[in-house]
């Protein structure tokens, strides 16, 4: 392995969030990120990465932060959600190309050789990661040239077929609707949930420090909204006055959400299981 600044193995990015942390809140962010260093020194890499998700809550640009995590994740084997690290680093900081040759080698792990191809196609001729991602390419039993050649050509725009779009929606990931017709979207990787009206209005509904990689969405009949929120494992609630509770703790990188006669079912990623859980 290998990270950046102190670690001597690993490899994290992060996502950019538009509320900058001042310089209280920037120190403390960096205390959390040593103390994720110590830990990782001892083999703790479960308190490590704990570590390095408060810093990344205190404050959202912390790019090291983010880079340390993603390679933990790697090394533990738990490349998809490494890999959705390391994307988050690619969409916002392109010219990163350790990175993004990590987003590509990750991929291509994954069997996502299409994605890896597009990953290694950012990466220019003089980048120092350039002997890396040629012998990825001849892995993929291709050539960087190939690669940036076809990507030139599958970058032509094709419109989706549809009846109308939602734009501006940052890392889109669950969607639901309530009994008005209210439309709800998690925006991933900026900790955000919006409101679509049925007159098409988009609006933030939801932007609060429990929000952490918010995915599955659900609303009931009542009109309350529950979150699957992924990076904290845990679920929200979200009544109809805009309070917000912890429905569900412990829940291991919940996903997706079902509600029937008075049970929610979530998926748990990180348990390969399906959780049930009575509705007060």
């Amino acid at each position: 392995m290998q990270y950046k600044e102190l670690l001597a193995t690993f490899f994290i990015f992060g996502f950019l969030n538009v509320f900058p942390a001042d310089a209280a809140t920037m120190t403390e962010a960096k205390l959390h990120y040593n103390k994720g260093i110590d830990f990782y020194k001892i083999g703790q890499y479960d308190k490590s990465m704990e570590a390095f998700r408060k810093a990344i809550e205190l404050d959202p640009d912390y790019i090291d932060a983010y880079y340390n995590l993603g390679s933990i994740l790697e090394y533990l084997g738990q490349d998809e959600a490494a890999l959705t690290v390391f994307k988050q680093i690619v969409v916002r900081k392109p010219n990163d190309y350790e990175s993004v040759y990590k987003a590509a080698e990750l991929s291509k792990k994954l069997g996502q050789n299409d994605k890896a191809k597009s990953f290694l196609a950012i990466i220019p001729t003089g980048s120092y990661v350039n002997p890396k991602a040629r012998e990825l390419a001849n892995e993929l039993n291709t050539d960087l040239q190939t690669i940036k050649y076809e990507n030139q050509i599958s970058e032509t725009p094709v419109q989706p077929q549809t009846n109308g779009i939602y734009e501006d929606i940052p890392s889109p990931t669950g969607v639901t609707t309530d009994n008005t017709g209210n439309l709800y979207a998690a925006g991933f990787s900026d900790n955000v949930i919006f409101k679509i009206t049925p007159k098409g209005e988009k609006i933030i509904f939801l932007k609060d420090k429990k929000l952490n990689g918010p995915i599955g969405l659900i609303s009931d009949k009542a009109g309350n909204l529950y979150i699957a929120n992924y990076n904290a494992n845990n679920v929200l609630k979200v009544d109809t006055t805009g309070r917000i509770t912890e429905l569900v703790t412990n829940v291991i990188k919940p996903y997706g959400l079902h509600i029937s006669n008075g049970i929610i079912f979530i998926s748990s990623q990180g348990t390969n299981a399906i959780i049930r859980y009575k509705l007060p």
